[in-house]
């Protein structure tokens, strides 16, 4: 029954997502993140290998504690007789604390209104919450882009990948994959710094999410019609620029947004680290302060639909288990008969 109370756990985690979006202080993902810049200072060398250490640590520790946990709270609920609600509620909690939909959706509206407000300094401000460029140097039409594609590739990494991981992990699967999602932000940069020390956290978060990417581009184009766009045609921009992008998974979603909201993205790059050229994607115009609304409600749609996928794999899961357990055990002991009478 495990895949039942895993698929309602989903699901309450996903409404407290859309009820409370991310706390503004306190929040755990913020907690790893300090340990995880306080481990950085311990375990630093300009080398893969220490890299590596540091991504292990982190990664393994976080999915380690987190088995632990549920093996806890299971035995608790079995004292208690209430082990599908503890399980659930472990679950939902989890859920909540790695899901960002919400937030992401409503920093987006923000930075697109304070854009067509045409307050620049409010959305260079506001930029930081959705990617790591570098906003002073970005006009209203680099902004208005630099939404767009955080909206997308944000909508992967931060309602997609930690559902399709909830769906088939649990609770080990929610956070161990925002832990690494989480590790590359830190560190996965082409920096002088990080170039070596994040290979590891980068290489591993590009494993995490080969499947969450490219589920969260077909969707954006099973979703194009919700923003006016033709499915047809976001698929077929998906499939050509997709894997010209520098990121394995990045460039499906940024791409199955661009052919859906009929943009171009790509381009010239600004970080704080240095300046980065990507490939054009999509045909479409450049993007402007009202696309991020559109960006938004496109975020929402694949987020909705990702659910109802995630929750249906693990109730099929709980299904293809209470039928074939049950199945295997009888074979089993047929099995043992025999060799007994013999």
């Amino acid at each position: 029954m495990s895949g039942w109370f895993r698929a309602v756990g989903l699901l309450a985690g996903a409404a407290l997502d859309a009820a409370l979006a991310d706390p503004a202080r306190m929040h755990p993902v913020a907690a790893f993140g300090t340990v995880a810049n306080h481990t950085e200072q311990v375990l630093y060398r300009d080398s893969r290998a220490a890299g590596l250490a540091y991504t292990c640590a982190l990664a393994g520790g976080t999915v380690t504690a987190s088995a632990l946990v549920r093996s806890g709270v299971t035995r608790v609920g079995r004292r208690l007789g209430c082990q599908g609600a503890t399980s659930a509620a472990l679950t939902a909690a989890a859920t909540w604390t790695v899901l960002g939909g919400t937030s992401l959706r409503r920093h987006g509206r923000h930075l697109g209104s304070e854009l067509v407000r045409g307050d620049l300094a409010a959305a260079r401000s506001r930029l930081p919450s959705l990617c790591g460029r570098d906003p002073a140097v970005l006009d209203c039409a680099g902004l208005s882009r630099a939404g767009v594609e955080s909206l997308a590739e944000n909508t992967s990494d931060a309602v997609v990948g930690p559902l399709v991981w909830g769906a088939l992990g649990g609770v080990p699967g929610l956070l161990g994959y925002r832990a690494i999602n989480t590790l590359d932000a830190m560190v996965g940069y082409r920096s002088t710094r990080h170039a070596r020390f994040g290979w590891a956290s980068a290489r591993l978060d590009d494993l995490a999410n080969l499947l969450p990417s490219r589920l969260a581009g077909l969707l954006a184009c099973v979703c194009a019609p919700v923003v006016g766009g033709s499915s047809v045609d976001a698929y077929w921009v998906m499939r050509r620029d997709g894997r010209s992008h520098p990121s394995p998974n990045a460039g499906q979603v940024e791409a199955a947004f661009a052919g859906a909201l009929g943009l171009r993205l790509g381009g010239t790059l600004r970080y704080h680290h240095g300046v980065e050229h990507r490939p054009v994607m999509g045909y479409g115009r450049p993007a402007v302060p009202a696309d991020l609304e559109r960006a938004a409600v496109l975020s929402a749609a694949v987020s909705a639909c990702a659910l109802l996928l995630s929750v249906g794999v693990a109730a099929a899961t709980a299904t293809a288990r209470s039928t074939l357990g049950p199945a295997w055990t009888s074979a089993r002991l047929r099995r043992r008969t025999r060799q007994d009478r013999r």
